[in-house]
C-alpha cells in the first residue's frame, strides 16, 4: 500500500483494538503494522495453562532484559513482552483486573480531564463480555471474554477463612462496589482458549477490505514533515518500505516500543537522541522517562500433603489433560492454577490497596515429571507479593540508532526507600496470613524466604536479591499537563500534529492491578478521541 488514513504501529493489547474499531468505518483505510509474526497455528499459545512457556518462547517474545539494576544487586532482570499478533495479550497470564477507581480519579485530579473513573468505566464495559452479565460495573456484549475461575474445594475455602480472620472481606467481584478483599480472579479465557485481543478483536475485523495487517514489519521511524506526522518507515525481512498517512499515525508498541520509536524519529530528550546521529525534531524530555513497573517478590510454602497442582503435572496425567483440552476445551489445561487473590492495604494509613497477593498451588519452576524420568517440584504454594503503587522510576533510552537493537531498559527496581519498606511489610503480611489456623490446615512451613530471615536487614537483602516484576511496564510516554508530559489528555504527542500514542505507556501513574484490561480501555477511549466523538457516538467540539 502507498497510503492509508490511519496507521497503527503495534498489534498488541491496544493496537488490535484500535485497528478493529477504526476499521468499523468502511470509508477509511487502516494499516496495522506488527513486528512479530502471526498467531495462527500456535496451539500452545491458545492453552491457558501453557502461558509461562509462551512468554519465554523466543519466536513470540522480544526477549528483553533490563540493564544491571543498581538497587537490586546489579542483576539483569527479564522484561518479556509479546512479539506476535496480540502482543502481550497473546503471552500473558490472562488475568482480568482494572485497578482501583481512585487510581483513575488521581489522573483527573492531576489535570487530565476525561480520565476519571466515571469517565473510563464505560470503556471497560464497552470492551467486556463478562460472565457476570451486564451491570453498572460490567459489560456483556464486548469482544473481550471475561470468564469465571472456578475455585477448588480444599484450598480456596481455607484461604478465604484466613482472610476473614484477618478482617478482610470475601469478595464476589473485584470490580464491584469495593476492590479490597480476597477471592479468585477472573480470566480472559474464551471457551477454554486464551482470549487475546488478536483473537477477540482483530480476527473478526480482518474480513474487512479496508483493514490491512502487515506482520514481520519492524518500524524504523515515524516520517515527519516539519512537525506533522506524514507516515511510517518500516522493513519486512530487511526490505525497507514507506507508507504515507492521510490522517493519523498511532503508536501502540507498548511501554518499551512506543518511546523507542519516538526517539528514533527525533522526538524526545535531545541528549538522548543527538549522540546517535538522529536529528532532533521535538525536544521532549519526558519520552522514555517516568517508566513504572509493578515490583514483585516471591515467597513459597510447603503444602500439607499431596494437595497441590504437582500431581497434575505427572506426564501421563498431563497427556490425558491435554487430550481432553484438544477434544473439548475443558479440564485443567483450560484454566490456571490460582487458589486465591487479594487486594489489601498493608497499612491503615492508605486509602486503597497497596498489595496484590496471589496464591498458586504450584512451584513457578514446575515442569512435567514422571517416576524414573524426572522428579516433580513437590507440593508447594507459591505466593507473589506485588507492590501496586511503586515510587521507583525508570527510563527507556536508545542503545543504538538501529531500530532492530533492543532499547535500554532501566526499571530502577527498589530505587525508592519507601518501596524497600513496603516489601518488608508485604513479606510480614504474607507470613501473618499463612500463620492463621485456617491457612495452617493446608501449609506446613515457609520455604522462602525461610524462617531464619526475620530482621529488617534480612528482609531487605532478600528483596534486593530476589525482586522481579509483574511484567506490567507503563508510563514511559505519559499524559500530563507539565513540561515532562509527552502527551496531552487526547493522547496527542506534544508539538507534533497527527501523531498519538495509545497503550500502557500513556498512564501518568501505574494503576493498582494488572495492566492488560486498562490498555484495552485506553484503546477504546482513544478511538473516540481520534474520531472526535463521545461514548454515544455523537460528535464533540
Amino acid at each position: 500500500m502507498k497510503s492509508a488514513d490511519y496507521i497503527v504501529v503495534g498489534a498488541g493489547s491496544a493496537g488490535c483494538v484500535l485497528a478493529a474499531r477504526l476499521s468499523e468505518d468502511t470509508n477509511v483505510s487502516v494499516v496495522l503494522l506488527e513486528a512479530g509474526s502471526s498467531d495462527m497455528g500456535r496451539w500452545a499459545m491458545r492453552m491457558p495453562i501453557a502461558w509461562r512457556d509462551t512468554f519465554l518462547d523466543p519466536s513470540t517474545s522480544w526477549g528483553y532484559l533490563t540493564e544491571p539494576e543498581p538497587y537490586a544487586d546489579n542483576r539483569v532482570i527479564p522484561a518479556p513482552r509479546g512479539k506476535v499478533l496480540g502482543g502481550s495479550s497473546s503471552v500473558n497470564g490472562m488475568m482480568y483486573s482494572r485497578g482501583a477507581p481512585a487510581d483513575y480519579d488521581d489522573w483527573a485530579k492531576a489535570g487530565l480531564e476525561g480520565w476519571g473513573y466515571s469517565d473510563v468505566l464505560p470503556y471497560f464495559r464497552r470492551s467486556e463480555g463478562s460472565w457476570r452479565g451486564a451491570s453498572k460495573y460490567h459489560g456483556a456484549e464486548g469482544p473481550l471474554t471475561v470468564s469465571r475461575h472456578v475455585p477448588d474445594s480444599v484450598i480456596y475455602p481455607r484461604m478465604m477463612a484466613a482472610a476473614r480472620r484477618l478482617g478482610y472481606q470475601q469478595l464476589d467481584d473485584f470490580h464491584g462496589p469495593s476492590s479490597e478483599g480476597f477471592s479468585v480472579p477472573d480470566f480472559n479465557v474464551h471457551h477454554g482458549e486464551r482470549a487475546s485481543t488478536s483473537l477477540r478483536f482483530l480476527r473478526p475485523a480482518r474480513r474487512r477490505a479496508n483493514l490491512t495487517v502487515i506482520t514481520d514489519a519492524l518500524v524504523h521511524r515515524v516520517l515527519l514533515d516539519g512537525n506533522r506526522a506524514t507516515g511510517v518507515e518500516y522493513s519486512v525481512h530487511g526490505a525497507v518500505h514507506k507508507i504515507a498517512c492521510d490522517r493519523e499515525v498511532i503508536l501502540s508498541a507498548g511501554a518499551f516500543g512506543s518511546p523507542q520509536i519516538l526517539l528514533l524519529s527525533g522526538i524526545g530528550p535531545a541528549a538522548g537522541i543527538e549522540p546517535f546521529g538522529i536529528r532532533v525534531v521535538q525536544d521532549l524530555p519526558g519520552v522514555g522517562a517516568n517508566l513504572q513497573e509493578h515490583q514483585s517478590i516471591a515467597m513459597m510454602y510447603k503444602a500439607r500433603g499431596p494437595i497441590a497442582y504437582d500431581s497434575r503435572l505427572r506426564a501421563d496425567r498431563l497427556a490425558l489433560d491435554v487430550l481432553r483440552w484438544m477434544l473439548f476445551r475443558s479440564g485443567p489445561i483450560a484454566g490456571l492454577p490460582v487458589s486465591a487473590q487479594g487486594f489489601v492495604r498493608t497499612s491503615p494509613e492508605f486509602d486503597r490497596p497497596d498489595l496484590q497477593m496471589l496464591v498458586s498451588p504450584v512451584s513457578m519452576l514446575a515442569k512435567p515429571w514422571f517416576p524414573g524420568w524426572r522428579a516433580g517440584s513437590g507440593h508447594v504454594f507459591s505466593v507473589a507479593g506485588v507492590l501496586l503503587h511503586p515510587a521507583s522510576r525508570g527510563r527507556i533510552s536508545l542503545r543504538s540508532a538501529d531500530p532492530a537493537a533492543a532499547p535500554r531498559i532501566l526499571l530502577n527496581l527498589l530505587q525508592a526507600p519507601q518501596d524497600v519498606t513496603a516489601f518488608k511489610r508485604i513479606i510480614r503480611f504474607v507470613r501473618r496470613f499463612f500463620d492463621t489456623p485456617e491457612a495452617r490446615e493446608v501449609v506446613q512451613g515457609e520455604l522462602l524466604p525461610g524462617d531464619a530471615l526475620q530482621s529488617d536487614a534480612d528482609l531487605e537483602s532478600y528483596a534486593r536479591a530476589n525482586i522481579r516484576t509483574a511484567m506490567h511496564p507503563t508510563s514511559s510516554c505519559a499524559m500530563g499537563v507539565g513540561e515532562e508530559a509527552v502527551l496531552d489528555a487526547h493522547l496527542r504527542v506534544r508539538g507534533i500534529q497527527c501523531l498519538r500514542v495509545a497503550d500502557a505507556s500513556v498512564m501518568p501513574t501505574i494503576i493498582g492491578g494488572n495492566t492488560n484490561a486498562p490498555a484495552i480501555m485506553i484503546a477504546e477511549k482513544a478511538v473516540d478521541l481520534i474520531l472526535g466523538r463521545d461514548m454515544t457516538g455523537s460528535k464533540v467540539a
